[in-house]
């Protein structure tokens, strides 16, 4: 568990294999945790242990680290999203964007920053490799997810749908 005064100590990285188990852990909390609160963000049919496995094998996939444990994680994509070139509204920029997908915090570190951190450190990876900007997207409920959008600064883009399911809230962030 994470205190808030110990996030000097945080280590954000790429995930690897041997991450798995601790990733799939914190999917399978986060799945009941929305559940429980009558959030339909995720569900049985996704994420799926092959959707996280995939991130991790081509480099998506992303630890946030405390004291060697893993306490979130995410999927960073600099290859666009399908699903944002049918945006109902309108993108601030046309350019390069970084993506983050399947963000979630362990249980027992719930409500210490990490969330936010984790796309902080996301914005500065992007930073380095030149990409001035972050998509993100989530559904009307994920109240949460919602706060932290609007604290950081992203800006409120359209709706977006995948695969035809239900729309999602688009937001994109201009990085300094």
């Amino acid at each position: 568990m994470v205190s808030s005064c110990d996030t000097d100590a945080l280590q954000f990285r790429v995930a690897v294999a041997d991450d798995f188990p601790a990733v799939w852990g914190i999917i399978t909390q986060a799945k009941a945790r929305m559940a429980a609160e009558g959030r339909r963000q995720w569900d049985e049919a996704y994420p799926l242990p092959e959707d996280i496995r995939g991130d991790i094998a081509c480099g998506r996939g992303h630890v946030l680290c405390y004291a060697g444990a893993v306490v979130a994680y995410g999927a960073l994509s600099y290859d666009g999203e399908e699903a944002y070139g049918a945006l109902s509204g309108e993108w601030l920029t046309d350019g390069r964007y970084v993506v983050v997908h399947r963000l979630a915090v362990a249980d027992g570190s719930l409500r210490r920053g990490l969330a936010t951190r984790f796309i902080a450190e996301a914005c500065a990876q992007a930073l380095r490799r030149g990409v001035r900007s972050m998509r993100v997207d989530t559904k009307y409920d994920n109240a949460p997810m919602l706060h932290i959008f609007t604290r950081m600064g992203f800006l409120f883009c359209g709706k977006v749908r995948y695969r035809g399911c239900e729309e999602r809230m688009a937001f994109e962030k201009l990085l300094p």
